[in-house]
């Protein structure tokens, strides 16, 4: 038996996983997210350890004997998370997450510093990145900055307390910008941005090796056998891949989320950072990846599902299928940029806007608006990752947009592959992480990296492709510059 364990933002999920890829079960406990300013999003990390004991012993409870029989123990989670610890391992301050924005400012002065930033860690420097909130601290928090003595990810965290060793994996440490990311080792000259060393750096492994073992006392307390392998894990999204079975250049998987993930394997390092793509490590050694990121994908229809006073974002879609072509053609257009938008305009300042609205404008072509228009945002995403030499063949659809077929037909026919989707089949970095811990007993790859079952495939319609290469033009020409679209 093999267990996963995802620290996402608002739960610790585990999962444990059998040696005929059977899930056994999974648990999960709720985590809250603090705000103290705007802008700021913080946790605090011993709360990630106690609802990862929590919800341990909630799938022990359910599942003695085979939660007893573990041989290993996979680590994901939530990428950039800063967790500062002092030469005693205490926590310095609640660990600044992902989506923290306060260090825009810091991002420009790395960017002007060290131009080559971009072709060594494979991204620009964002906000929701470690060290530009290493460079925050350093500025307005000194006291605090002085005392570091090991900065971990929040997945890292856990295994520290798992394991009492300080390791991370080459996936997850590539959403530092402290990376070499081609060299799948740490960088000096990025450290330096910083004011940080190596010494302040956890010791890297890949994701499917050993990253420590299971403390004696921690087993006996957790109910595990001592001295199991604690894999090197992965984070969320590289994680998600290996559950999904994307292991090998060329596969992939499309993320329909609160935002949209674009996820390619690629067989070396081939970053694209002008057109705001990410080039990481994968979880698996001499694999890399592309990834395409926009800020708000079914959150958008979550949001127009409320300002119509929907039933549900399944009802809006279900709607919006009732429309002729005819009708479609003549819906409005939807920019998708409610939150800003990173890959491919890297723009914070941009926001979401309808137009062509006229009187004909229903709930019906409303709500296919904003479907179309989160299904051309993603089709400017792959255009980014072609752009840097990635190609597709078929790309497996995961998230809660992956319940509406047709959506999932849309996106067949603007990105021009087979599109796949697998149902509840797909765990996510919880099945990843059990996978990894799996692959860190010694077993291959294609034993374990399996792909799930496919409920339905969808193929790219040729009359419904002609119909939105001509509003995808439009589309395109509505946003024009950084923080100006046209009105």
């Amino acid at each position: 038996m093999f267990i996963g364990i995802d620290i996402g933002t608002s739960e610790v999920k585990v999962l444990l996983l059998s040696p005929s890829h059977q899930v056994l079960g999974t648990a999960g406990v709720a985590l809250n997210v603090s705000r103290p300013h705007p802008g700021h999003s913080e946790q605090n990390p011993h709360d990630w350890w106690a609802a990862t004991q929590s919800a341990l012993a909630l799938l022990r409870a359910a599942h003695p004997q085979e939660f007893a029989a573990a041989q290993g123990i996979g680590l994901s989670g939530q990428m950039h998370g800063a967790v500062l610890l002092d030469a005693q391992d205490r926590v310095l301050r609640p660990a600044i997450l992902w989506n923290d924005t306060r260090s825009s400012q810091e991002c420009t002065e790395m960017m002007a510093e060290l131009p080559s930033l971009p072709a060594l860690a494979g991204t620009l420097a964002m906000p929701g990145f470690t060290a530009p909130k290493l460079r925050w601290v350093a500025k307005h928090e000194p006291d605090i900055f002085k005392r570091v003595a090991k900065v971990l990810l929040p997945k890292d965290y856990v295994r520290l307390k798992l394991t009492g060793e300080y390791v991370s994996d080459m996936s997850d440490a590539s959403g530092t910008l402290w990376l070499d990311v081609q060299k799948r080792a740490w960088s000096d000259e990025l450290l330096a941005l910083t004011g940080l060393t190596q010494a302040q750096m956890p010791r890297l492994v890949e994701g499917s090796a050993a990253g420590g073992f299971l403390r004696n006392d921690v087993a006996q307390a957790l109910g595990l056998p001592a001295g199991i392998v604690v894999a090197g894990g992965a984070g969320d999204n590289a994680a998600s891949a290996v559950g999904m079975g994307a292991v090998n250049a060329g596969q992939g998987f499309l993320s329909l989320g609160t935002s949209g993930v674009l996820f390619v394997v690629t067989p070396s390092y081939q970053p694209n950072a002008a057109s705001a793509t990410h080039a990481f490590c994968h979880a698996l050694p001499q694999r890399w990846h592309q990834m395409s990121v926009m800020l708000s994908a079914a959150s958008c229809l979550q949001w127009v599902t409320d300002l119509l006073g929907a039933g549900s974002p399944s009802d809006v879609a279900m709607r919006a299928a009732t429309l002729t072509p005819a009708e479609r053609a003549a819906s409005p257009l939807f920019l998708p940029y409610l939150s800003g938008e990173r890959t491919p305009h890297n723009d914070a300042k941009v926001r979401g806007s309808f137009h062509e609205l006229s009187f004909d404008t229903d709930a019906r072509r409303l709500g296919y608006a904003v479907i179309e228009g989160v299904s051309f945002g993603l089709k400017d995403g792959l255009a980014a990752l072609n752009a840097a030499g990635s190609s597709v063949q078929c790309l497996s659809l995961v998230g809660g947009g992956a319940r509406s077929a047709f959506w999932a037909q849309q996106l067949a026919s603007v990105l021009n592959t087979e599109v796949l989707t697998h149902g509840s089949s797909a765990v996510g970095g919880a099945l990843g992480a059990a996978r990894l811990a799996w692959l860190a007993t010694g077993a291959t790859p294609d034993a374990v990296c399996l792909s799930p079952e496919i409920e339905a495939r969808y193929h790219p319609d040729p009359a419904e492709q002609a119909l939105l290469t001509e509003r995808y033009a439009r589309f395109r020409s509505l946003y024009t510059t950084p923080s100006t679209a046209k009105a």
